[in-house]
């Protein structure tokens, strides 16, 4: 594994990474004026009747700096969806719960990010080939052995794998391991099709590989090492709320959740998946952000040498999306890289200007709708323009 504990860089002599600190904008090196507009932007979503988000997070900043770290609107407004009316069942309001800046979210494909990294650092240690058969690791998922899917094309998306698979459906364990074992791609291999499944045969081939859980790879490799102490797989009691989760426009009856995971696959395997299942706070993320800007290191911890972490995020990007005008803006175009998830979480990082800014809200509460990433990518642009 990655050297976890030391106070220099991959022992190259560099001092060891600074930690965040919570500063201004101006010592940040950002326009205070635009700051604030992304402020005004992250509140004017929570307002309203039908507003974009229940509630929202908003931490931002450059270099070492948190610049803007700010909360807005309800981590449960409702306690129920009325499809009758199309609207929330507002609860009364000393039964609502406040968002904070502490208030963790179900990160949905968020999770990726972390299943990715935890591949990346089995890369570093040698144990990993990045082009080698998936079916070198995993001969018992026969179409994906027969069909020669490599380790590189499941972190690029780029398997032919379909997007999902209805495992909520299955009866039991038992038939949702042996419908992924069977499931052969449906598109040309090296053609890009994001897809779920990919992240779900990474964390197999991860578990067989080390003989330990995604959730204590991702503990032991990342979180912990980080101090990200509020982030993990779930439950997660005091989390923001999402779904009144029913068919027909979810794939499970399961009523309003809240600290448990979203995503029904997640949920039907246990609520710790290679595609969904982690929770955090907008801190912890912050801390995730700065280490890859930092070359993989942060305080005195190192997950990834400096080279690895450009693996991560050189185009196409290992798991991580790069230069995505439709959720990063004008941060988009020199190498910025992130992801978003679909409760209403994104997270953007661009080295070029050593920029962060990460924008959760939990846009399903009190039910999904139609994506809309437009807040998203205006987050980027304000933090685009407040670069000086």
């Amino acid at each position: 594994m990655p050297t976890l504990d030391h106070s220099r860089d991959g022992g190259s002599g560099e001092l060891s990474a600074p930690r965040l600190r919570v500063d201004t904008p101006e010592r940040a090196g950002l326009d205070p004026e635009e700051t604030r507009l992304l402020v005004r932007d992250v509140v004017d979503l929570t307002v309203g009747d039908r507003p974009w988000a229940a509630g929202a997070v908003v931490v931002a900043g450059r270099g070492p700096v948190i610049a803007v770290q700010e909360a807005a609107g309800w981590a449960v407004r409702y306690s129920a969806y009325d499809p009758a009316s199309d609207e929330g069942v507002e609860l009364p309001p000393g039964a609502r719960v406040p968002m904070t800046v502490d208030t963790p979210f179900d990160l949905a494909s968020l999770t990726k990010l972390f299943t990715s990294v935890a591949a990346v650092q089995q890369i570093e240690r040698g144990t990993l080939g990045i082009d080698a058969r998936v079916g070198a690791y995993l001969p018992d998922f026969r179409a994906a052995a027969v069909h020669d899917v490599t380790v590189r094309q499941l972190l690029t998306h780029t398997s032919g794998l379909r997007p999902e698979l209805p495992l909520y459906d299955c009866a039991d364990d038992t038939e949702r391991m042996e419908s992924l074992r069977a499931e052969a791609p449906v598109g040309e291999p090296g053609a890009y099709v994001y897809s779920d499944l990919n992240m779900l045969l990474l964390q197999q081939l991860l578990e067989r590989l080390t003989g330990r859980t995604l959730d204590v790879l991702v503990h032991e490799g990342i979180t912990r090492p980080l101090g990200m102490t509020s982030t993990d797989f779930g439950p997660c009691p005091g989390a923001a709320a999402t779904e009144d989760q029913r068919r027909p426009w979810a794939k499970a009856d399961r009523g309003m959740l809240r600290g448990v995971v979203h995503d029904e696959n997640a949920w039907a395997l246990g609520g710790v998946a290679g595609h969904a299942g982690l929770f955090a706070t907008g801190r912890d993320l912050a801390v995730f952000c700065r280490t890859l800007l930092a070359g993989g290191s942060y305080g005195p911890a190192r997950i990834l040498g400096p080279d690895f972490v450009e693996l991560l995020l050189t185009p196409p990007g290992l798991g991580f999306a790069v230069d995505q005008p439709w959720f990063m803006g004008e941060l988009a175009g020199q190498g910025a890289a992130g992801h978003t998830g679909f409760t209403g979480t994104s997270l953007v990082l661009d080295p070029d200007t050593d920029t962060f800014v990460v924008l959760l809200a939990n846009t399903v509460h009190p039910r999904r709708r139609t994506t809309d990433s437009g807040p998203r990518a205006l987050a980027g642009t304000r933090m685009s323009m407040a670069v000086r």
